[in-house]
């Protein structure tokens, strides 16, 4: 059975309803619970088999309307016409459509292979308490009425109902968010608690920082909390990505522009084509759809969805270098969209490592320096160098009084004692003595204090809650003396504390006193009084600190129009403190405040919020859900368990290699190897460099296919041939037009992308003013085709194609430097493109003028008079084009709008 709110229940009641007691459960009831429960692992989310994987790169117009193509060819080769060309066609599309599908399946299956699974989020080995004897066992083999034994390092293997705790507290930041270990107890909880505030609970997935204790298991598997996290994560709908919206949208209109001029040209053929009422209505159907399928050849860019896949192949390369694992190959161009970062605070904006950064001493305040477990720093006051001497008696404390351990390899325990040791280390403490007795730190008593013997005299070394460890103290270290506390003294103490809190740092107090032997035996026999009388030393003020480039980083993303969101598990204090230390602006709301909203009550505030503290999963999905109704493209960065589900639900989730769970991993688009947050500015110029490249030859791909459509529509028209065969028009789309777009693809990103809004990279590929531009270059580039094709017509057909098929080839060519040149991108400064448009002039050279060549596409050699005429014309057309433009006060820099 199921208990529901076990923190609001007594221990003994959650005993007798699991039906066992502190001595445990009995091996055989172990093993029937474990049959009817099932083992303590998370069902790892369901694989795609590689079949559904292959064919899930099937799924874009594009690719769809080419097999619509190749069928239409085999229909009509096997209809009647039995020309063996036809079949080449075929056979070329075909080869177009497994090479691109194949580049996607092979990055996706690389991208799946790279992540682990889900598995190693639980531990491996758990004590348990059964028939009395404590015993180590695999965490699958837990059950619900098990009781554990909790100590310092282990992993909670379920959700777990605490019924011992000895200074017990847990590291929930992987669940919660919360940076600072949290203090458990066994008493009973009243009223509706969300996870960080169930304190008598541990949840799978966490770790206890330090202390011990004992627990009863509640839940395991994937009805722990963490289990149903990642059944969020796995029923998460994820919404097309803005390039593939938008490659469907080219892939709809091209569809729609073939059915059209298609069904011109069969009325035409079949009812007014005067050269063909020879023949019978048969024979004027076989040759309509033959000339149907030409235009639909040149209507289709077949290249492109081959191009776009191998340019977003190539950036995850790129990307790859720079420490980010794309998972899924579109969300590259998906960063350079991007407008809004939604990030998780603890380990993403900040370190994840606590550190002391302000002390007071003896009536003053003294900052120190470094961040994290370094231990490298110096203390000052009012920005000058102090020797830490001074304070030597609080570091000293802060560095006994700890249960914490910290070398260059390891740092264990927790993060609040870490800190300590950081800061008696950047003081060069290094004092060791022995320590005789402990008195441990509860979550109700609020501080720990420690025994040492120094020879004769034992030192009671105390730290905890400045306000209890004040109320412990009669005495005050002033000037190395010790005079009675007064009630001013604590009145200035307090409100140096109550000034630690607003900055959101985290304040301990420190207190000590020394003892003879006999005082000590005495003041032994009652606990209490080793922490009473004690004198005050001082305070520690410490803080998660942002990670080092963190400012910088969203100065930056500020500058491009995009936007940082914080979304947290902390307080709101903390948030706001370190929110303004990263440069982070806004209004903060809490967890609580938001569940009180209706959707369009947040909604109507969502633009105004940037700080978001202590919330839950599906908080985090609200707010991804409601800004991506506000038309946003949101980025969501997280590494805990409970960014996972809204990871998934974002535009592109992001989550860090090394700090991230396996969860957020498995729920990522994109992970950063390196846990750098400085990484995802590279992805975002890389993402944008990708959009502008794919703008490029999406621009150049459909200029030249409008100028082919043109010259066979207007030619067959004209002349009633088609100037242009559908070999022909294959053979320029794949490999004529296909090798320059595809280096293209890899031209740098213009200098200073990030400069622009995301806007930009939000819009249309194609919108009026780019599908004015094509249609004015293919209109040109027909003049020019057709008015070569007219010169030669007397010649023969195959004389007058040869001459059609090298000048469109030509023309194609300086249409691609006419789009380069309105980016600031130097001739040179892509070496593939030079050698692609070598290339791909040298291969049309061999067609033009070497015979043997020359026969496989059934044209004659091209004469000198009509390669001089295609030069000139190459230059004429170049000019023309651009003073149209000039005309017509079309903008060269960029097809969409200008911030």
């Amino acid at each position: 059975m199921q208990l529901q709110n076990p923190y609001s229940q007594p221990i003994e009641s959650i005993l007798e309803k699991l039906n066992t007691t502190e001595s445990g459960l009995s091996n055989d009831e172990a093993e029937k619970r474990l049959k009817e429960y099932g083992l303590n692992q998370l069902k790892p989310p369901k694989k795609a088999s590689l079949i559904s994987l292959y064919l899930k790169q099937f799924k874009n117009t594009l690719t769809i309307i080419l097999l619509a193509a190749t069928f239409l060819i085999f229909f009509i080769y096997f209809l009647g016409d039995r020309d063996a060309s036809n079949l080449i066609e075929a056979g070329l599309i075909l080869a177009i459509i497994l090479m691109t599908t194949i580049l996607g399946f092979v990055q996706e299956f690389k991208a799946e292979k790279a992540i682990e699974a889900l598995k190693k989020i639980l531990a491996y080995k758990t004590k348990v308490v059964r028939q009395g004897k404590t015993q180590e066992i695999d965490v699958k083999y837990l059950v619900p009425g098990d009781i554990v034994v909790l100590e310092e390092g282990a992993k909670i293997p379920g959700d777990i109902r605490i019924i011992k705790a000895f200074s017990l507290r847990v590291n929930e930041a992987p669940l919660t968010g919360e940076s600072n270990p949290v203090g458990k107890e066994v008493n009973v909880l009243t009223g509706n608690k969300q996870i960080a505030d169930q304190k008598n609970m541990v949840f799978s997935g966490t770790s206890v920082a330090s202390g011990r204790g004992m627990g009863i298991v509640i839940t395991t598997g994937n009805q722990t909390i963490i289990g149903k996290i990642a059944r969020d994560v796995s029923e998460t709908k994820e919404d097309q990505t803005p390039i593939q919206k938008r490659l469907d949208e080219v892939g709809k209109m091209i569809g729609y522009i073939i059915l059209g001029i298609c069904l011109l040209v069969f009325v035409f053929i079949v009812f007014l084509a005067k050269d063909f009422n020879t023949l019978s209505l048969t024979q004027r159907i076989i040759h309509s759809f033959i000339a149907s399928v030409a235009l639909a050849v040149a209507a289709v860019p077949e290249g492109l969805a081959a191009v776009v896949t191998i340019s977003l192949a190539f950036g995850t390369q790129r990307m790859l270098k720079k420490n980010a694992l794309i998972r899924k190959l579109n969300s590259v161009e998906t960063l350079g969209s991007t407008d809004i970062i939604c990030s998780d605070k603890t380990g993403t904006l900040t370190r994840g490592e606590m550190t002391v950064r302000n002390i007071y001493y003896d009536g003053l305040n003294y900052e120190v320096s470094g961040v994290g477990y370094e231990t490298s720093g110096e203390f000052s006051l009012r920005n000058k160098k102090v020797n830490p001497n001074i304070f030597k008696l609080l570091l000293e404390i802060g560095l006994l009084c700890n249960n914490a351990s910290l070398s260059s390899e390891n740092k264990i325990g927790d993060p609040t004692e870490i800190a300590l040791l950081v800061s008696a280390k950047k003081g060069e403490v290094n004092t060791n003595l022995d320590r005789v007795h402990e008195i441990p730190f509860t979550s109700e008593r609020k501080l720990m204090s420690i025994v040492l013997r120094d020879r004769e005299t034992y030192l009671i070394y105390t730290k905890g809650a400045p306000e209890i460890i004040l109320a412990k103290c009669s005495y005050v270290l002033k000037k190395e003396k010790e005079p009675t506390i007064t009630r001013e003294d604590r009145k200035n103490i307090l409100k140096i504390n109550e000034e630690m809190s607003s900055k959101a740092l985290r304040s301990l107090g420190f207190g000590y006193k020394k003892l003879t032997e006999a005082e000590y035996k005495e003041q032994l026999k009652d606990e209490k009084n080793l922490e009473k009388d004690l004198t005050f030393v001082g305070i520690q003020g410490m803080i998660d600190p942002p990670r080092a480039e963190v400012k910088s980083l969203i100065e930056n993303l500020d500058n491009s129009g995009i936007r940082v969101i914080m979304i947290t598990g902390d307080h709101s204090l903390t948030a706001q403190a370190v929110a303004k230390d990263v440069g982070i602006t806004g209004s903060t709301l809490t967890g609580d405040d938001l569940d009180k909203m209706t959707d369009q009550e947040f909604e109507d505030k969502v633009e105004n919020i940037s700080i978001y503290a202590r919330v839950n999963p599906s908080v985090k999905m609200r707010i991804v859900d409601a800004l991506k109704k506000k038309g946003h493209i949101v980025a969501m960065t997280g590494d805990g368990v409970n960014d996972a589900p809204a990871l998934k639900r974002a535009d592109i989730g992001i989550a860090m290699g090394i700090s991230g769970t396996d969860v957020a991993k498995e729920a990522s688009d994109m992970v950063l190897l390196d846990d750098h947050f400085s990484t995802i500015v590279s992805a975002i110029e890389e993402g944008r460099g990708i959009f502008q490249n794919i703008s490029k030859f999406v621009n150049y791909l459909l200029s030249c296919n409008i100028g082919e459509v043109l010259v066979v529509f207007i030619g067959l028209m004209i002349f009633q041939k088609l100037p242009l065969t559908a070999t022909m028009l294959l053979w320029i789309n794949v490999v004529t037009d296909g090798l320059p777009a595809v280096a293209l693809g890899l031209d740098p990103p213009e200098k200073g992308i990030l400069n622009h809004s995301p806007k930009l990279f939000q819009g249309k590929i194609i919108n009026k003013k780019l599908l004015a531009e094509m249609f004015i270059y293919g209109l040109l580039m027909t003049i020019a085709v057709l008015g070569i094709f007219s010169i030669s017509i007397n010649e023969g057909t195959s004389q007058a194609r040869a001459s059609a098929f090298t000048a469109i080839v030509m023309l194609e060519l300086i249409m691609l430097y006419i789009i380069r040149s309105r980016f600031k991108t130097s001739f040179f400064s892509n070496v593939w493109l030079v050698l692609a448009v070598f290339v791909t002039v040298a291969i049309q050279a061999l067609i033009a003028y070497v015979p043997f060549v020359s026969n496989l596409f059934k044209i004659e050699n091209l004469r000198l008079f009509e390669s001089i005429y295609i030069i000139l014309s190459c230059f004429v057309l170049w000019i023309v084009f651009k003073s149209i433009l000039r005309l017509l006060s079309l903008t060269y820099k960029y097809h969409l709008p200008q911030t």
